[in-house]
């Protein structure tokens, strides 16, 4: 169905204005200078930094897959410094309860009338960065508390729904080795993370320069490059971004050959995978690359800045069967091939 049967049709793309196209050149001066900053408290992982401020001036969320102690918090601490957001951290445990997130209504007595009224306490969500830390290790009534927030950017608490600050960004930890009493994320919470980045260990090099960091005196000393409203207007910017057609029909592409029911799959889709991305998935690869495109100083995307961010976009959209289980075939494998076969 095209525009004009449905009903509805998009206005013409405004052009460029003179201050615009300064704000790009200066976004990209901002990456490079952020990413500076980054580098002082976090060694290597360049990779999981771009697509972390990818997804951020994308207004989407991440989840970082890796075991512990490969600085997935440092990361998101120094984000949040350089960036000059207020960051607050949540260490996810079974016995946590929603109010423990979105806050909760007591009442206070007033000493001089002793009337008691209620008053609502801000639980840690009411900030810029959220790091859930090991999100699967609290119960799904807990998880979901993120879920209006992730989505709407408010929480509803007595019946009143209360907005949050922009920018609001959650970035939320996982191990995947570990699954002893733990609660696996639901597809439609998976959904919500516009990325699942994988943390991989770092090289030897990187690894020697760690521990000559981390063991000594030294102490990074990060600079926040860009202020909240400065972010905020960014993050619209990213939307003015050209997208042309052949790269919208190449993402059309892409995700409907995730789905083992269209004729047009590849077989070892059907072979591997029981359900496909969704449409999110299209929204997602859209915008990143648009997001990838602008910080690279650029105004149209292009295909490569959507393969940057394909792997991040539908690694955890995809859902694999037995028989992948069993040929002990990954995510990241099918979407490679995906790429092959659709490119």
């Amino acid at each position: 169905m095209n525009d004009h049967d449905s009903g509805f049709v998009l206005p013409p793309d405004e052009p460029w204005s003179d201050a615009e196209l300064e704000k790009i050149g200066h976004l990209k001066e901002a990456h490079d200078k952020i990413s500076g900053q980054i580098r002082k408290a976090v060694v290597g992982q360049d990779k999981v930094v771009n697509l972390t401020l990818i997804s951020l001036f994308s207004r989407g969320h991440c989840l970082l897959k890796g075991v512990p102690g490969l600085g997935k918090t440092l990361l998101v601490q120094s984000i949040a410094s350089s960036l000059s957001l207020k960051f607050r951290r949540v260490q996810f445990t079974p016995d946590l309860m929603p109010s423990d997130i979105t806050g909760a209504e007591v009442i206070q007595e007033d000493k001089t009338t002793g009337e008691r009224q209620f008053r609502f306490i801000e639980g840690p969500i009411f900030t810029n960065m959220l790091l859930a830390d090991e999100i699967n290790r609290t119960p799904p009534k807990t998880q979901a508390a993120l879920l209006e927030a992730m989505q709407e950017k408010q929480v509803t608490v007595g019946g009143e729904r209360r907005q949050l600050a922009e920018p609001f960004f959650v970035m939320a930890t996982q191990n995947p080795v570990e699954q002893e009493g733990t609660y696996p994320l639901p597809e439609a919470q998976m959904d919500r993370f516009m990325f699942q980045i994988n943390v991989g260990y770092p090289t030897i090099d990187e690894e020697r320069l760690i521990l000559a960091m981390t063991t000594a005196s030294y102490k990074p000393d990060i600079q926040p490059v860009l202020e909240q409203q400065e972010i905020v207007a960014l993050q619209n910017l990213v939307r003015r971004v050209k997208a042309p057609e052949p790269v919208i029909d190449f993402i059309l592409r892409l995700v409907r050959a995730t789905r083992a029911s269209e004729p047009e799959s590849p077989d070892f889709i059907k072979r591997w995978i029981n359900w496909g991305a969704s449409p999110r998935a299209c929204q997602n690869l859209v915008v990143g690359g648009k997001a990838a495109a602008i910080l690279d100083g650029r105004n149209e995307v292009t295909m490569e800045d959507v393969i940057q961010v394909a792997h991040a976009v539908l690694g955890h959209r995809i859902l694999p069967n037995f028989a992948a289980e069993a040929e002990r075939i990954t995510t990241d494998q099918i979407v490679d091939d995906l790429l092959k076969a659709v490119a």
